[in-house]
């Protein structure tokens, strides 16, 4: 029975995984691959640059995450190791997923290394998980209700808009800072106190979320056909739906689960070809390219640690 439930989570990453990558090649069964790489072929220098560079400043965003989650629990380190730390830890959750478990181990390995108490380490991890879905709620929305999005009938819900899950997503956020203002009293666990998060500094996460998916967003965007006939805005509520889609499938990187939302969703501007290499450029941007940088990373930490001055 152990073995049984261990094997669940697994049997149902694979099942999702199976039934998207049938999903997309049954949307492409009309085109061929060559077309897919001529595409890719044809995404200009320039528009990969700017890709990369937009990368970069998302990757460098996110160290607001962890910065922000140091000033709540009161702890003191250097930048660049809170950089380091973060840099790996979203790199790694978000390429083989299960970020609660990978991105867990790797700030445990590097805090505790550097002198974080182990338990404020957790207090750390559960803000940043807590405010990382405060985040994606208040951004989803937002623009759910600022510019809903016409659902497909292809997919079956009871509801032919995403304009109605912006109620439910900000009442839930609200429901959130009313929690925090409320509650005044901390807990004491091992000597430590805990504290649930000031307004101040969950308001400042859903900024940095803002900002961190704007610039994802904005990576795939520069990798679609530049004659888009769409404004960035209701691409980015087509990109929070599929992510969200992504993160809740529990697919590693959400991979097949994203391509398939946004294939579906696509605007009719945009072949089926053209979304697909679009959305290779950007797995190769966007998650492989900074997984390689992390590794080399981490390995140079690891000999600067074998072999100090």
């Amino acid at each position: 029975m152990t073995k049984l439930r261990q094997l669940i989570p697994i049997l149902f990453v694979i099942i999702l995984l199976s039934i998207s990558v049938a999903a997309i090649a049954s949307e492409l069964k009309k085109y061929s691959i060559n077309s897919v790489w001529q595409y890719l072929q044809n995404i200009s220098q320039q528009r990969k640059m700017l890709a990369l560079l937009v990368t970069g400043f998302g990757y460098a965003l996110m160290t607001g995450y962890d910065i922000l989650g140091f000033i709540h629990i009161k702890q003191k380190l250097s930048v660049l190791k809170i950089a380091f730390t973060a840099f790996v830890s979203y790199t790694v959750g978000n390429t083989v997923g299960f970020t609660a478990f990978s991105g867990t181990a790797i700030r445990y390995r590097y805090y505790g290394l550097w002198g974080v108490n182990k338990i404020k380490i957790g207090e750390l991890i559960v803000f940043t998980h807590l405010t990382f879905w405060l985040g994606l709620l208040s951004i989803s929305g937002v623009v759910s209700i600022l510019d809903p999005l016409t659902l497909p009938s292809a997919i079956k819900l009871p509801f032919a808009s995403i304009h109605p899950l912006g109620f439910i997503f900000l009442s839930l956020v609200l429901i959130y800072f009313i929690i925090s203002v409320t509650i005044k009293h901390s807990v004491t666990i091992a000597g430590e106190e805990i504290t649930f998060p000031k307004p101040i500094i969950s308001l400042g996460t859903i900024i940095v979320a803002g900002l961190d998916w704007g610039l994802a967003a904005l990576v795939l965007y520069l990798l679609l056909p530049p004659n888009l006939s769409m404004t960035y805005i209701g691409f980015f509520g087509i990109y929070i739906v599929a992510l969200t889609a992504g993160l809740i499938s529990t697919v590693p990187g959400g991979l097949g689960v994203f391509e398939t939302v946004m294939l579906y969703l696509r605007p009719e501007s945009i072949s089926a070809p053209q979304m697909l290499g679009g959305l290779i450029a950007y797995r190769f941007v966007y998650y492989l390219l900074p997984l390689i940088f992390a590794v080399v990373l981490i390995l140079l930490e690891a000999w600067k640690k074998r072999h100090p001055k």
